[in-house]
């Protein structure tokens, strides 16, 4: 499978319930480990499904999840958690 250089990549490890990947838990950013403190937000595509998420690190993170091509990927480091 051919990936799009553009998207960075990610390894997520999930919780996995009801569905498959229901949720992330971990993820690797950099060659860091980060765990996921909370779950600020997420919304769901036909496709995709998006998770806000508040990291060990204090940072807040955009994350998506291709279920079609079973592909994670940083869409964005949003800041540090302020609040």
């Amino acid at each position: 499978m051919k990936i799009d250089s553009r998207l960075k990549v990610i390894q997520v490890s999930c919780y996995s319930g009801y569905k498959a990947n229901e949720r992330p838990t971990h993820f690797t950013v950099r060659g860091r480990n980060l765990q996921v403190e909370k779950i600020i937000d997420r919304w769901y595509g036909i496709n995709h499904n998006y998770f806000k998420v508040l990291a060990n690190d204090e940072k807040i993170y955009l994350i998506r999840y291709d279920q079609g091509k079973d592909l994670w990927t940083l869409e964005k480091i949003v800041g540090l958690n302020t609040g």
